[in-house]
């Protein structure tokens, strides 16, 4: 009773930290993290429902992470499953009952759901208990939860502890709050970033989801390479996410003649095109958030350049003029160079031109991998930081399997 009471009260500090996370991605993470905690469990998922679908969008595996070198992150897939009565989650989704399972393996000929295997056979790894809870808000079914393998005081795997159970399914309501909460605030975003696919097509929600994927990840590894704290990157790393979506929202402003041009342009149009840096970071010229603050920062300056060649440079964004004292010989804003340039944007400078170096464009086929690749190390110095280039190559299997979740549509 006393460890239910203590379990409890965590739970209700838990609920403030997961409603002031507002990326759903990164809320995914921290409620598997929380919810594995809570139950002691050495693995675990977490599907969201879209549509008529359940996708697998998050997964954490101690026993996988311990296999992999200090600093590497647990690669994975989505797929997508049915919501019916066939798989575990499926007939959790449908019915909105928890299952809590001893062993998966052993199911008995009545249950109407089974257990696949294969995913274990792939992973070398045994799947035994389960604890699989449905994420309702609002009597609605939102996702699943689902819980692998506790593990007891003697490090071996036993069932979920019944009188448990209560305690997992107030998390999981509190959880699918918040995750409604986050969805809600992606759909603004994404309906923001629509705004600037009309225009141009390119903008696409699979585009700006691996730039805020890839810029996180990056962001994540200089960080920790220069000493931060995981407590501090898991502050900043919510809004950077979000922020970098909307690096290229100030493109709803620039006429569709040049946005759908189907060649390069020519440079007057160019001069015209990199008015999108300062016309995006307007929109969030009311800083009421920090949010407000790291938008701004991303859309102004995500196509400066380390060597100061970059674009819009030391500019009033009321005015679009040079600000007095940073004009360059010709007059114009002078580019902002090396750390000049704020983090955030540096961050998301390398992730845009990855993603846009490796798919297909108006203009051209997407470039050979190891084309992509060269030309960025060929950078470092002079288009890109130094230190977020490495960053990125120490990252970079992480990178191509993001690239995978988020395919073109």
């Amino acid at each position: 009773m006393e460890n239910n009471q203590q379990k409890l009260t965590e739970i209700i500090n838990l609920s403030q930290k997961l409603a002031r996370i507002k990326d759903v991605d990164i809320l995914l993470e921290r409620i598997l993290k929380e919810a594995r905690n809570l139950s002691n469990a050495d693995a675990g998922s977490i599907y969201v429902k879209e549509k008529d679908k359940l996708k697998f969008s998050y997964t954490q595996n101690d026993t996988l992470q311990k296999r992999l070198s200090p600093g590497e992150k647990l690669l994975f897939s989505t797929f997508s499953i049915s919501i019916n009565h066939q798989s575990i989650s499926g007939y959790v989704a449908s019915t909105g009952d928890i299952l809590n399972i001893p062993n998966v393996y052993n199911l008995g000929n009545r249950a109407p759901y089974s257990f696949n295997k294969k995913i274990d056979d792939k992973l070398k790894y045994t799947t035994k208990s389960m604890l699989c809870v449905p994420l309702t808000h609002r009597d609605k079914v939102i996702g699943v939860l689902q819980l692998i393998n506790a593990i007891d005081d003697s490090t071996g795997i036993v069932p979920f502890p019944v009188e448990e159970e209560p305690i997992i399914m107030h998390f999981a309501n509190i959880a699918a709050l918040a995750i409604e909460q986050a969805q809600l605030t992606r759909d603004i975003i994404l309906r923001m970033i629509k705004m600037a696919e009309l225009r141009d097509p390119k903008e696409t929600g699979a585009h700006v989801n691996r730039v805020a994927s890839y810029t996180v990840e990056i962001f994540e590894e200089w960080s920790h390479k220069k000493g931060i704290s995981q407590q501090d990157i898991d502050k900043k790393k919510d809004i950077l996410r979000m922020a970098s979506m909307l690096h290229d929202v100030g493109k709803v402003a620039i006429s569709d003649l040049i946005l759908k041009k189907p060649a390069r342009f020519e440079p007057e149009e160019y001069e015209i095109m990199k008015q999108h840096t300062f016309l995006g970071a307007r929109l969030f010229s009311d800083k009421h958030s920090d949010f407000d603050e790291s938008a701004s920062i991303v859309a102004l300056n995500h196509h400066e350049r380390w060597d100061g060649k970059g674009y819009p440079g030391y500019i009033d964004l009321l005015t679009a003029k040079p600000i007095p004292g940073y004009e360059d010989k010709n007059g114009k804003p002078r580019g902002k160079k090396g750390e000049e340039i704020p983090l955030y944007g540096r961050l998301v400078a390398i992730a845009d031109v990855y993603d846009a170096l490796s798919c297909r464009r108006v203009y051209k086929e997407p470039w050979d991998a190891s084309r992509v690749l060269e030309t960025i190390q060929q950078e470092s110095g002079k288009q890109f930081d130094p230190d977020v280039i490495k960053a990125f190559f120490s990252k970079l299997d992480v990178i191509r399997n993001i690239s995978e979740r988020y395919p073109n549509e």
